[in-house]
């Protein structure tokens, strides 16, 4: 196996925490026909592949080619076993870097007072719950509504944890599962 040195772990180790392993910027002092040197050295070895260029996602250029396309330089997965990283780990914490920043985009929705929805709510969050006749008889809908905007909005949109139990001399109660005050029964809507 061919040792490193240390121009190639910086531009590895650099490239290895990049999205994409995007080997560039390279270091600084690095320029020139010393780069040059480095780079192709580490394309003949496998470390560094030479690819297309995203001129819209602002990828960095390494070079132009005779057509006028740009490309650029991604650590390979070879790269990465050279400096000691296995590839499934990187692509497990870009694949995780990928889904933090869009869960953190997402602006959860935000409920509105007054809508028949919070009123739902409002009744579900009680400690004793609410049945569907309960929910049609306090905001004037048909029961497939009030079932529909249980399981369809409330469990699935918001992501509230509605919990229904068999309540004897009730019926069917539905309440908004809470984990701390230990109220709801068997989770099925």
């Amino acid at each position: 196996m061919t040792k490193l040195t240390e121009t190639q772990t910086i531009i590895l180790n650099a490239g290895a925490q990049r999205p994409d392993n995007i080997a560039l910027p390279l270091p600084k002092g690095l320029a020139g026909a010393a780069a040059k040197m480095a780079v192709n050295r580490m394309v003949a070895l496998g470390w560094l592949q030479e690819v297309d260029a995203n001129i819209r996602r602002g990828e960095p250029l390494w070079r132009e080619t005779a057509d006028g396309h740009g490309t650029t330089l991604v650590v390979t997965d070879a790269g990465l076993l050279a400096i000691g990283i296995e590839p499934v780990v990187v692509k497990t914490v870009v694949a995780i870097r990928k889904h933090a920043a869009k869960t953190t985009a997402a602006k959860p929705p935000t409920q509105r007072t007054g809508t028949k929805q919070a009123q739902i709510i409002a009744l579900l969050e009680r400690s004793e719950g609410a049945t569907i006749a309960e929910i049609v008889e306090a905001i004037a809908w048909q029961a497939h509504s009030a079932r529909g905007v249980i399981s369809g909005v409330l469990k699935k949109k918001l992501g509230l944890p509605i919990a229904t139990e068999k309540v004897e001399g009730r019926g069917t109660v539905h309440r908004i599962f809470s984990e701390a005050s230990g109220t709801g029964g068997a989770d099925r809507v």
